[in-house]
Order: structure tokens, then C-alpha cells, then sequence
């Protein structure tokens, strides 16, 4: 048992769980710690189930081998990175098993050479939001939206000119690894939608209403004095800062359809009222906006967004779609590669 983790008695929380975790989150956050910083990387034979499916807004992986080397690859370019665990927000998949949305915020230091290049002595800050499904005391099912952009700026380096560099590293645009679409997705186990709870299905509102350009649902639903955290590591306060990037990301891409593909909301003891939705976009880039003049590129974009409510409406929002892997499906559709 890892040092730190809570016995939750002589039985487990779920039929099939290790009693060495106390709850749902517990789970997540504790085996995350395992793999991260005690450095039981071995723990990936156990902890994810060997023929599970990862999608990550940059690739799609099945089977535990491949995540084994990405996490080795990631520590030796990182040694001293944390990955803090800053909210579990989960639902039961019948009695033995659950699906959780994890948010977590890394720190790390580029000490070692990788896919980020040679060794920058940069220190960083940005945040991960991963759906994992889980059962019989293993994740079996990924879903995975890291702040690339984030890093690359942090870095100094402008992100379009990065995922051309990407490109090239990977063997030019016939080579280079495809970022995740409904065309190259791995059927997996997991088949839920979420749950009901009221909180879920008000933040699922809320975006469908910005993502039908019905924009005055900012003001309406969204707390005057709203704390919004969003890709880049771009953190706002208040409605100008939440209008400025949803209007920015829905402009780029205007016509593209937009589906929710999982819902989750949750009352727990001593937190407000909480909600995480994934989504995604998928059209061509025909406007103007953060991505530059449209070029008529098919792209698909995941996204995940967690939500905190208050008396007021909506009162934390964090959402995090890969910049990078948007700019790559660009610069690929379009050869500017």
C-alpha cells in the first residue's frame, strides 16, 4: 500500500476495488500519485487494464504497452513533475464500476531532451482533464485533453511554428502521428452518457446555448465575479472574459457541429455543486480567430469542461480543448506544413 492513502476498512468502496482506497476519488488521485511521482510506473500493468483505448486530443493508443512508454518518455523530459489532483468529479456505472473526470494541475521543469526539444530549464504550469473509466480496480477506458498550448508558450515558442516543427520531427505530414477524430477512435468498453443530476444537464445548457451563438447566456447564467481557467493557461475573471473566448473559438470554426458526448453533475459534502462535461467540435475552419484566416480545414475538436456553481449561476469554469492538435490537422489539411 502507497504511504498517504487511506484504509477504508476490511472492504473495498466497489465490488472488485482495492480496500486500500476510501472512495472514487481517492482511486484516481491515488493512483495517479503511484504512477507520477512515486515512480511505480510498473503500476500501469495493473492500474490500466492491458487492452484499454487512450485518446488524447494528439493520438489514439490502445493496450497499457504504448502508455508505459509515453510515461516514461514524459519523466525523463520532466523528472520533477506533479501532477496535483484539484477535483474528481465521477458517476456510478452500475454497483462495480464508475466513470471519472479528473482535473489536475502539473508542474514540472524541461530538464531532460524529448518531444519538446532539447532541455529549456523552463518551469511550467498547466492543467490536464481526463474521463477515465474504471473497473475491476483498473482504468479500462481513457479520454484526454492536455494543455499543449500551454507548454509551448510557457516555453516562448509560438504554437503554430511548434506543430510544424512536430511535424517534421514525426517524418514530414506522410509520417507524423494523427490527432484523434471520429474516423480513427477505438471502440472501447465503456458505453454511458452519464447521469441525470441536475447540475450536468445545467452546464450542458449553458454550452449548447454558447455553441448555438445565443452568447447572452454569459450574463444570464455565469456569476458577475465568475474565476475562469481556459487553454494556453489563460486565466479570466468576469463575463467580458468568458464572451471573449467562447465567441473567439466559435468564430474560428462557425459552421462546425457541436455534440455533447458525456454528462456528469455531483453534490458532495463541503464542495459546491459541480459538473463536467466532454464535447466535441467537428466542421471546417471557415473564420476568422485564434487559429488564424480560415483555410477550409476538417478538423475535430475534444473538449472538456468542468463547472462550479454558487448562489449567483456559474461560478468557476475550466475548459481545455489541444491547441496543437487543431493546428496540426490544419497544417496538414492545408500542406503549410
Amino acid at each position: 500500500m502507497s504511504s498517504g492513502y487511506i484504509m477504508a476498512g476490511d472492504r473495498p468502496f466497489r465490488p472488485g476495488f482495492d480496500a486500500r482506497w476510501r472512495d472514487e476519488a481517492d482511486f484516481i488521485l491515488g493512483i495517479t500519485r503511484d504512477i507520477w511521482e512515486d515512480r511505480r510506473i510498473d503500476r500501469l500493468t495493473r492500474s490500466y487494464s492491458e487492452d484499454l483505448v487512450v485518446r488524447s486530443a494528439a493520438s489514439v493508443i490502445r493496450g497499457n504497452a504504448g502508455i508505459i512508454a509515453a510515461t516514461e518518455a514524459t519523466l525523463a523530459e520532466f523528472p520533477d513533475r506533479e501532477l496535483l489532483g484539484e477535483d474528481v468529479i465521477w458517476c456510478g456505472v452500475g454497483d462495480t464500476a464508475f466513470l471519472s473526470s479528473h482535473r489536475l494541475l502539473c508542474t514540472a521543469t524541461h530538464t531532460g531532451a524529448g518531444v519538446y526539444g532539447q532541455p529549456s530549464g523552463c518551469r511550467l504550469h498547466y492543467r490536464i482533464l481526463a474521463d477515465c473509466y474504471c473497473r475491476d480496480d483498473a482504468v479500462a477506458d481513457e479520454w484526454l485533453v492536455r494543455d499543449q498550448g500551454a507548454v509551448v508558450r510557457q516555453m516562448g515558442l509560438d504554437v503554430a511554428d511548434w506543430t510544424r516543427a512536430l511535424i517534421a520531427r514525426e517524418g514530414g505530414p506522410e509520417r507524423a502521428q494523427r490527432p484523434m477524430t471520429q474516423d480513427n477512435d477505438l471502440p472501447g468498453p465503456y458505453r454511458g452518457r452519464g447521469n441525470d443530476d441536475e447540475w450536468g444537464q445545467r452546464l450542458a445548457d449553458i454550452l449548447t446555448r454558447l455553441m448555438s451563438a445565443e452568447f447572452s447566456v454569459i450574463p444570464a447564467a455565469y456569476d458577475r465575479a465568475c474565476a475562469l481557467a481556459y487553454a494556453g493557461h489563460v486565466h479570466g475573471h468576469g463575463h467580458a472574459a468568458a464572451d471573449r473566448h467562447w465567441l473567439g473559438l466559435r468564430a474560428a470554426f462557425p459552421s462546425a457541429a457541436f455534440e455533447i458526448d458525456h454528462v456528469i453533475g455531483q453534490v458532495s459534502a463541503m464542495m459546491p455543486p459541480r459538473a463536467a462535461i466532454r464535447w466535441h467540435l467537428q466542421g471546417r475552419h471557415d473564420g476568422h480567430g485564434p487559429f488564424g484566416a480560415p483555410t477550409g480545414a476538417e478538423v475535430y475538436i475534444m473538449g472538456i469542461t468542468h463547472g462550479e456553481f454558487g448562489p449567483n449561476g456559474l461560478r468557476r469554469e475550466y475548459t481545455l480543448i489541444d491547441e496543437t492538435a487543431v493546428w496540426k490537422q490544419i497544417l496538414l489539411a492545408t500542406g503549410a506544413a
